[in-house]
Parts: C-alpha cells; sequence; structure tokens
C-alpha cells in the first residue's frame, strides 16, 4: 500500500487538464487509506479548501459529513480505521465558478488498486452519485439510491454529498434525518469497533 500511495500522490495525468481550468492549478492528489481500514469513504473529489489543507473534507461538508456519521475529528482521520479514497484525487477546477466533476481517469487508473488494498472494509459509504455509480452500479437518480439505503446494508450506506447546496434537499426528504441518519451511525460504530 505504502507504494501505491506514493505513486497516487506522484501522479500528474490531469496536469494539463487542470491547468486549463479556472484556477489554473497544479494536482494535489489527496488520499488516505491503510490496509487496517475498516471503513471506507469514498468522496467525489477534493474541493479548493482540500486542495490547499492537503486534507481530506477539511470544509463545511466535512462538518456535516462527521455530524452525520457520528465521528469526531480524531476517529474521522483515524488512517487505521477509516479510509477516506475520492472517485478523483485531485481538486477537478473550476468553469464558471461550479466545480468541475471528477476525472474519470482518475479512477480507471487507481481505484481498483486502492480497494484491493483495503482487505479489512466491513462498511463502505459512497458519498454523491460518482462514488455511488462506481460502487454500486447505479446509473439512476441518487435520490432513489439513497433512499433505497436499506438493501445495500450490512456492507454499504449510500449518502447524498454533505455540501451547503444539498440542504434543499435535505428539507425535502426528511426521512433521511429521521430513519437513515441514526442506522447510519449505529453501523459505522459497529464497523469500527
Amino acid at each position: 500500500m505504502d507504494l501505491l500511495l506514493e505513486d497516487i500522490r506522484a501522479c500528474r495525468l490531469c496536469a494539463d487538464r487542470f491547468a486549463a481550468t479556472e484556477t489554473g492549478h497544479a494536482p494535489r492528489p489527496v488520499i488516505r487509506a491503510r490496509p487496517t481500514a475498516r471503513m471506507l469513504i469514498a468522496g467525489q473529489a477534493p474541493g479548493m479548501r482540500v486542495h490547499h489543507s492537503g486534507r481530506p473534507f477539511t470544509d463545511p461538508s466535512g462538518d456535516r459529513l462527521r455530524d452525520w456519521l457520528g465521528l469526531d475529528e480524531a476517529m474521522f482521520y483515524d488512517e487505521d480505521r477509516i479510509a477516506i479514497v475520492p472517485m478523483a484525487f485531485c481538486f477537478p477546477g473550476y468553469r464558471k465558478g461550479s466545480d468541475l466533476p471528477p476525472p474519470p481517469i482518475c479512477a480507471s487508473t487507481w481505484r481498483t488498486q486502492v480497494v484491493a488494498s483495503l482487505p479489512n472494509l466491513q462498511l463502505t459509504i459512497p458519498v454523491g452519485s460518482y462514488a455511488q455509480r462506481w460502487h454500486l452500479g447505479k446509473t439512476g437518480n441518487m435520490t432513489e439510491t439513497v433512499a433505497n439505503w436499506e438493501k445495500y446494508l450490512p456492507d454499504t450506506i449510500p449518502l447524498p454529498h454533505p455540501s451547503w447546496r444539498n440542504t434543499a434537499w435535505l428539507k425535502r426528504n426528511p426521512w433521511f434525518a429521521d430513519q437513515l441518519l441514526p442506522a447510519l451511525r449505529d453501523r459505522v460504530q459497529e464497523a469500527l469497533a
């Protein structure tokens, strides 16, 4: 795993693509994983704040996700127990002020190797539609996938992205907080025990 992570952190496959975005930035892969991890958080791609910090979910989305999972910051960032492996390891940049989607080349190049290097996983949390499609083979919409969360138990629980942009979605879907979140927190504790 150490050699794989070294190769990922040195990856520059998207250097030209990122240089051509509004931000004109260089790649900075952000990944946290160890073979001992019992839980995998499969996000979308780092945002600009994470690009600068080099640590996943160091933004309001991370605060919301930690609340959903019922984890404090120390546990959330415990690499021995939790792997944080987004669909694309680098911030993809902006186009007209919006985040670009994760470049598929990242997942096709690295994802199978990384997931195969995590033999102790008890729970996978695919966050957002990109991760759900890869991990669940889903091509339907995110709401339908998350609404059917019980069918993926006990090894997977799909979540919407914890972005502030999804606040209206959360209000329209009160079952998420009432039913899914308590079950999620219980399952997270079981997986990490």
